[in-house]
C-alpha cells in the first residue's frame, strides 16, 4: 500500500463528467500527483480512491487477444453482457446483470448520443478503439456526479491526452476450423506537437474492422440432431410450419401433410418433421455470427495556454453494418387470405410440374406454409453513424479551478432490406397464378417473378437519437483539516435528449414479418445541480459526499445522495465502503416509442397455445394436442403473435445500493481487494419473459388478446412496471509480482466477481425468484431476446511473462456452471457445464519501430456449453460462449 500521507497535493478543477488519468496500483510514493478517477470530481492522490474502479489499459487489447469492446466487455467479471445480439445494436455493455439501460457509458467522462431505436444505452461499437488509452469501470452505482440513472455502475472509455509522430496497425484473426468468423482490423493514427513541450496537439485515428459471416452449418456439430436430441428438443418434435418443400392443409383436413415427406424432404434446406410435415433445416439458413463491419474516426486538439488553462476540441465519427442472415421469406395470410396453391397450378401435388401426388386430393385449394428458397438466406442491413463533438475548457479564476463543456452528438440508424425479401402480396398472387411453386425451387419463370416482386435494397426503417448537453464544474479548498484540504466541488449540468423512429410504408408490404408502418418520437430536457464535498478528517480517515438533484421535463424532481469513505489504519491496509441512491426514468423509446394495436413481431422461442393446444405440461411446447379444426403447426409447438413497443403508464424507477470492501498489501509486491457490492430496485422497468405466459396462462390471461376465432392475435409484451430486484456480489481482485529471475519477471493477475443473490419479483406483491446460477425469471429490460447469464463465479486469471523485448500471457476467461432451464418435452435434469476459455499471445518489440503480437485464441478449442433453453435454437449458450473455436491472431504495428 502507497504512503498517502506523503503527498501534499493541490486541488485543480474538474468535471461533471471528466475523468482523465487512471486509478494505478503500481503507482509510488514518489510519482505521486493530482489526477482525476472515474467517480469523483475532485482530483486527488490515484491511490485514494474510495470507490472500486477496475483499469484497462489500451495495452492489454493486444497482449490479450482482443480485437473488438466486445471482447473486453465478455471478458469483464463484473459484467454480465452478452455477445453482440442478431437484433443489430451493437455491442452493449450489463454491469451487474441489471441491464444495459442502467450502465452508464461515457467517452471521456461525458455522455454520447445513444443508439437510435432503444435510445437507452451506447453502442460500443461506434466507440473508436484505436483512440483509447485506457477503460476504467466504476463498479459502485448510481453515480451522483454522473448521473443518478448510472445505477449498475459507470463505464468512462478514455482517449489519449495527446499523440505524436504516426503508426500503422494491421491485424489478422483466423479461426482454425473452415467456414467464416476470419477478422481483419486496420488502423492509422497520426499527430504533431507536444503537449509538454510546444504547449498543443492535434492527432487522429481511423480505424477499421471487419467480421465475415459464420455460418450454423460451419460449426454443424454444435447443433446436430444428435445434440439436440440427447438435450430433450430433436428437431423431429417440430410438425409443419413453413418450410421447402411447403406443408399443406385443406378446407376439410386439418392435418399438415408434405408431398416429399417420404423422400425425405429435400435437403439441405427441410429435414423431416413429426406426423408426415417437412421442417426448416436451422443448420441450413442459422447464423452464429453475423457479418460486421466498423469504421470509425477521431480527431482531438488540444491547446495549453498556462499551467491553468486548457483547452481541448475532439470529434468523433462511428459507423457500424451488421448484415443479419435469417430464416427465409414466408409466404404467410395477408388481410386475413391464407397462402393458397389453387388446382389449377402445374405445382399442385400430381400435376404437369413434377410434385409427388397425394392421395385424397382431388383438386380443392391447398393452403400452404412455405419458406423461399430460392435466394437462401434473408439479409437485412443495419446501419449506425454515431457522431459527436465535444469542447472542454479548464481554467482558474482566483481560487476557484472552473471547467466548462459542450457536447453536441447525433446517432442515426437504418435498417435495409438486402437480400431474400418478398412483398407478402406478390407470393400470394404468385401461388394463385400459377407462377411459384412451393414445393421446390423456382423454374426461370418463378425466378423472374420473384425477381419482380422483391423489395431488396429498399430502407425499412430510419430512426435517430440526440444527446446536446453543456456542464460546468468549480472545485476549490476551503481550509485545512487533520488530514488535509476540505475540498468543494459545485457543478450544473444541463442536457437535452431526443429521439425518432420511423418503421416506413414498405414494412406494411412485407408481411411475414408481422411489422407494419410506425411513428413515435419523444424529447426530455434535464437540469441537474450537484454538490462534493471531501474531508480529510485525519491523515487516516477521508470522507466524501455528494449529492445530485435531476429535474426531467417529463418526470419530475429527484434528489439523490452519495456517501463514500476510506479508512487507512496502516500502510498495508485500506477500508473503503459507499452508499447511494438512484433514479432512473423510462428511457425515450420505452415511453414514447411506436405504439401499434397488434402484433409487432413473434415470440423467441415456439410454445404451445395454452387454449387451443391444451393437454401438455404447462411452458414445454410440443406436448399439447390441437383442439379439433385447428392445424397443429399453427397452435402446437410455434412462435406465436408479440406485441412490443412503449407503455405510455409507465413511471421511473428507483435503487438504493452500498459497498463495503477493503484493500490490502500483506506482502511487498501482492495486492489484493475484495468488496462487497448490492444493490435495490422497485418498480423495475422491463418486460415479462416470456415463459411467464405459457408457465401461468390463467394469471396472465389479460396478456393474452384473442381473436373471435380463439387464435392468438398477440400476446402483450410491452416494458412495463415490475417488480422489485435484489442484487449483491463480491468483488475480488489480486495482483502479485513475483521476485525477478534470470529467467524474467512473472505476473499474476486474478479478477473475479462472486455473486450472492440475484432475486426478482414479477409483480410487487409476488415471492422474489433467485436467478443466480440459474434461468430465472429475470428480466430487466435489455434489448437482446436472450436472458441475461447470472453466474455465480465469473473470473479473468492473467499469467504475464517478460524479459528484454519479449513478453507473453496466458489469459484464463472463466464462467462457472449454470443450472439449465429444463423446460422440455422429454424432461429430464441436466447442468451447464462450467465455461473455461484459454488465450495465449506473444509479443516481440526488438525490431526497429515495429511491434509484433501473435497469439492463439480459445488455446483449447473449448466448445461452448450447451443448453435445452428453448431460446437458443442452435443448442448452445450463444450469448455467452463463442461457437468459433480455436483461432489465430497475428498483429503487427509500425511506428513512424
Amino acid at each position: 500500500m502507497n504512503n498517502f500521507d506523503k503527498a501534499q497535493p493541490r486541488l485543480l478543477l474538474s468535471s461533471i463528467t471528466l475523468a482523465v488519468l487512471a486509478l494505478m496500483n503500481t503507482a509510488t510514493a514518489q510519482e505521486m500527483q493530482r489526477v482525476e478517477v472515474t467517480g469523483s470530481s475532485i482530483k486527488r492522490l490515484a491511490t485514494e480512491a474510495a470507490l472500486p474502479v477496475s483499469t484497462i489499459k489500451a495495452e492489454e487489447f493486444a497482449e490479450r487477444g482482443m480485437t473488438t469492446l466486445a471482447d473486453v466487455m465478455m471478458a469483464l467479471p463484473q459484467s454480465a453482457s452478452l455477445a453482440p445480439s442478431n437484433a443489430g445494436s451493437g455491442t452493449n455493455i450489463n454491469l451487474r446483470g441489471l441491464g444495459v439501460n442502467r450502465t452508464l457509458v461515457l467517452l471521456n467522462g461525458r455522455r454520447l448520443a445513444n443508439e437510435a431505436i432503444a435510445d437507452g444505452y451506447a453502442n460500443l461499437d461506434v466507440i473508436p478503439m484505436s483512440a483509447l488509452s485506457r477503460v476504467e469501470i466504476l463498479r459502485d452505482g448510481a453515480s451522483s456526479i454522473y448521473g443518478s440513472d448510472a445505477i449498475g455502475g459507470v463505464v468512462n472509455f478514455i482517449t489519449k491526452r495527446d499523440f505524436e509522430g504516426a503508426s500503422v496497425t494491421a491485424q489478422y484473426i483466423q479461426p482454425e476450423k473452415s467456414g467464416g468468423g476470419d477478422e481483419q482490423r486496420l488502423t492509422l493514427t497520426v499527430g504533431k506537437g507536444s503537449l509538454a513541450k510546444d504547449g498543443w496537439n492535434v492527432y487522429a485515428t481511423v480505424d477499421a474492422h471487419r467480421r465475415s459471416r459464420l455460418a450454423a452449418k460451419d460449426r454443424a456439430d454444435l447443433s446436430s440432431n444428435a445434440l439436440l436430441t440427447e438435450l430433450g428438443r430433436p428437431p423431429t418434435l417440430g410438425s409443419g410450419g413453413n418450410a421447402m418443400p411447403a406443408n399443406f392443409t385443406t378446407a376439410t383436413n386439418k392435418n399438415a401433410q408434405n408431398p416429399y415427406f417420404s423422400a425425405g424432404c429435400a435437403a439441405p434446406y427441410s429435414v423431416v418433421g413429426a406426423k408426415n410435415t417437412c421442417i426448416l433445416n436451422a443448420n441450413e439458413y442459422g447464423t452464429a455470427l453475423h457479418e460486421n463491419e466498423q469504421l470509425t474516426f477521431y480527431a482531438r486538439g488540444t491547446k495549453r495556454f498556462d499551467d491553468d488553462h486548457t483547452l481541448s476540441i475532439d470529434y468523433m465519427r462511428g459507423q457500424e453494418a451488421i448484415l443479419s442472415a435469417r430464416n427465409p421469406t414466408n409466404a404467410v395470410a395477408v388481410g386475413g387470405v391464407s397462402a393458397s396453391l389453387p388446382g389449377s397450378s402445374k405445382w399442385y401435388p400430381g400435376a404437369s410440374g413434377g410434385v409427388p401426388a397425394v392421395a385424397g386430393l382431388k383438386g380443392e385449394p391447398l393452403t400452404v406454409t412455405w419458406a423461399v428458397a430460392d435466394y437462401g438466406v434473408a439479409v437485412q442491413k443495419d446501419k449506425q453513424v454515431n457522431q459527436r463533438i465535444s469542447v472542454a475548457d479548464e481554467n482558474r479564476f482566483g481560487e476557484w479551478d472552473i471547467r466548462t463543456g459542450l457536447v453536441i452528438g447525433v446517432s442515426d440508424r437504418e435498417n435495409y432490406y438486402d437480400n431474400g425479401f418478398f412483398t407478402g402480396q406478390g407470393l400470394l398472387d404468385g401461388l394463385k397464378q400459377g407462377k411459384l411453386n412451393p414445393f421446390g425451387l423456382q423454374d426461370a419463370t418463378g425466378l423472374d417473378y420473384l425477381k419482380s416482386i422483391s423489395v431488396d435494397g429498399q430502407k425499412n426503417r430510419d430512426s435517430r437519437s440526440t444527446f446536446t448537453g453543456i456542464d460546468l464544474n468549480a472545485s476549490r479548498q476551503l481550509m485545512e483539516l487533520p488530514g488535509g484540504a476540505l475540498a468543494l466541488a459545485l457543478g450544473a449540468d444541463i442536457h437535452r435528449d431526443t429521439t425518432r423512429d420511423d418503421k416506413l410504408a414498405i414494412q406494411n408490404s412485407v408481411t411475414y414479418l408481422n411489422s407494419t408502418a410506425s411513428h413515435g418520437d419523444g424529447a426530455r430536457n434535464v437540469y441537474a445541480l450537484f454538490a462534493e464535498l471531501d474531508v480529510p478528517v485525519s491523515k487516516n480517515l477521508n470522507l466524501n459526499f455528494a449529492a445530485r438533484d435531476d429535474y426531467f421535463s417529463d418526470f419530475g424532481n429527484t434528489f439523490n445522495p452519495k456517501a463514500s469513505f476510506r479508512y487507512e489504519p496502516s500502510k498495508q491496509l485500506m477500508l473503503r465502503g459507499s452508499a447511494n441512491t438512484g433514479f432512473r426514468a423510462p428511457t425515450l423509446f420505452d415511453a414514447y416509442g411506436y405504439r401499434l394495436p397488434g402484433a409487432t413481431g413473434k415470440t423467441n422461442a415456439k410454445w404451445d397455445d395454452p387454449m387451443l393446444c391444451p393437454g401438455g405440461k404447462p411452458g414445454v411446447a410440443g406436448t399439447g394436442t390441437a383442439l379439433a379444426g385447428f392445424v397443429s403447426s399453427e397452435v402446437c409447438n410455434v412462435a406465436l403473435p408479440k406485441q412490443v413497443g412503449s407503455n405510455a403508464d409507465l413511471k421511473p424507477e428507483k435503487s438504493r445500493g452500498y459497498t463495503l470492501g477493503f484493500v490490502v498489501e500483506p506482502v511487498k509486491s501482492l495486492t489484493v481487494s475484495v468488496d462487497y457490492w448490492n444493490i435495490r430496485m422497485k418498480d423495475m422497468l422491463a418486460n415479462l419473459p416470456e415463459q411467464v405466459y405459457f408457465l401461468d396462462p390463467v394469471k396472465y390471461q389479460s396478456l393474452i388478446v384473442r381473436n373471435p376465432d380463439r387464435t392468438i392475435n398477440y400476446i402483450k409484451n410491452v416494458t412495463m412496471n415490475l417488480g422489485g430486484q435484489k442484487a449483491g456480489g463480491i468483488d475480488i481482485s489480486a495482483t502479485y509480482d513475483l521476485p525477478r529471475t534470470e529467467a524474467g519477471n512473472f505476473k499474476v493477475q486474478l479478477d473475479g466477481t462472486y455473486l450472492t443473490q440475484f432475486d426478482n419479483q414479477l409483480e410487487s406483491d409476488s415471492p422474489f425468484v433467485s436467478n443466480v446460477g440459474r434461468f430465472g425469471l429475470a428480466s430487466n429490460g435489455t434489448t437482446s431476446s436472450f436472458p441475461i447469464i447470472t453466474y455465480r463465479w465469473k473470473h479473468t486469471l492473467k499469467l504475464g511473462w517478460s524479459k528484454g523485448d519479449w513478453a507473453a500471457q496466458l489469459t484464463q476467461n472463466y464462467n462457472s456452471g449454470y443450472e439449465d432451464q429444463n423446460l422440455v418435452a422429454q424432461q429430464y435434469w441436466r447442468d451447464i457445464n462450467s465455461y473455461k476459455v484459454w488465450n495465449l499471445t506473444t509479443s516481440y518489440k526488438g525490431f526497429k519501430n515495429i511491434q509484433l503480437v501473435a497469439g492463439v485464441t480459445n488455446l483449447f478449442d473449448s466448445n461452448p456449453p450447451v443448453t435445452n433453453h428453448s431460446g437458443y435454437s442452435f443448442g448452445y449458450l450463444s450469448s455467452a460462449g463463442s461457437p468459433i473455436g480455436r483461432s489465430f491472431n497475428l498483429r503487427a504495428t509500425y511506428n513512424f
